[in-house]
């Protein structure tokens, strides 16, 4: 990994100085980046972040997209006016909360309806809309947390698009596929992102519009799950497709995927071969092709927002209904035991999407 004709640190091998390096907190990998040019080739080197997770060194981290809280507001009047989302960061080691650096040329915050997903170490947000003006943007940016930067990725190709599914597979790509586009009409195409390379890859169409789909990387291949199509606007189907990396192209659609027609926004892979989703105060989890209840939600956040899992647990921020204040669960997955996550008022808001890395 390591150049054995540069010395990192002056008088010390090689081996021993890259041990220093990988204990420095994740978030401020910067400042050693920053020393000299040498500390900095080493950081940014994909294999530096792996040999942290080797050696035990590596942070859990969970970006949410947030909405920024108005303490002068009530809640009932705040539902009326513009949300406006910021990216927050949550540790869950410590259960400190914090904020993200803001975007280059978004002073409001990020857009509306956003994705963010994780690749490696680094979070790719994309799309959404000004929550002004509603103008859909397909922007791409990408924040670097080992050099703690943001720069610009290029721009998702074709029509604008918005309420399409996204995910990556956390190592290397970005997948994108159905939503709609300025006409309201739902879509069938479907891109890949390569962070690395910034470019985009064409796939092939799937066999179903799908506005407001759900898109999720599971067991090795982008699933697709629900939405609906132009003529039945709102109505969401049951089905779901997804996409094999390995042959590039989709599978068979999957009838009768889902368990009801429902928005399918809170299904998640949970690292383990295993799906879980919110239903009806419940999480459910689909194993052996059927979906079974897990375990029952509690009563503050049954009105679920957003879930996100990560290394054995699953975490939720809802609701008791609709306009009243946002409340963060978490679960252990090996004994279904809930814990309340008591986060400071400034990170209280309603939470739309957020995503997990280790770095």
């Amino acid at each position: 990994m390591v150049n054995p004709f540069t010395e990192l640190l002056p008088g010390l091998p090689n081996d021993i100085a890259l041990e220093c390096l990988i204990r420095v907190p994740f978030d401020k990998l910067s400042v050693p980046a920053s020393v000299c040019k040498g500390w900095k080739t080493e950081i940014e080197l994909p294999r530096f972040c792996q040999h942290r997770r080797v050696a035990g060194f590596a942070q859990s981290v969970m970006v949410v997209v947030q909405a920024r809280v108005d303490p002068t507001r009530k809640p009932c009047v705040r539902l009326w006016a513009p949300l406006f989302y910021r990216l927050a960061l949550f540790e869950s080691e410590t259960g400190s909360w914090s904020e993200l650096p803001s975007m280059p040329g978004f002073p409001y915050g990020v857009p509306m309806f956003c994705h963010v997903v994780g690749v490696g170490s680094e979070l790719v947000v994309i799309g959404g809309c000004n929550p002004m003006n509603w103008k859909v943007s397909n922007s791409v940016f990408i924040y670097n947390f080992v050099t703690g930067t943001w720069r610009c990725g290029a721009s998702m190709p074709g029509t604008q698009r918005l309420y399409f599914g996204c995910a990556s597979d956390s190592n290397k790509m970005v997948y994108i596929a159905g939503g709609h586009d300025d006409n309201k009409y739902a879509l069938r195409s479907a891109l890949a992102y390569d962070v690395a390379k910034d470019i985009w890859i064409q796939l092939p169409d799937m066999a179903k519009e799908r506005d407001e789909c759900k898109g999720v990387f599971h067991l090795g291949k982008f699933h697709v799950l629900g939405g609906y199509s132009t003529k039945i606007q709102g109505g969401f189907r049951k089905d779901a497709e997804a996409f094999d990396v390995d042959t590039w192209q989709w599978d068979s659609v999957q009838h009768n995927f889902l368990k009801v027609t429902m928005c399918p926004s809170t299904s998640v892979d949970g690292g383990d071969g295993r799906l879980y989703m919110c239903h009806k105060n419940n999480v459910m989890v689909h194993q052996n092709d059927r979906w079974q209840v897990l375990a029952r939600l509690p009563a503050e956040v049954c009105n679920v927002a957003s879930v996100i899992v990560w290394q054995g647990k699953l975490l939720v921020n809802g609701s008791v209904r609709f306009g009243e204040s946002h409340n963060t669960y978490v679960m252990d997955l090996e004994n279904y035991k809930w814990a309340k996550i008591d986060a400071p008022h400034k990170f209280s808001g309603h939470i739309q999407s957020g995503c997990y890395l280790e770095i």
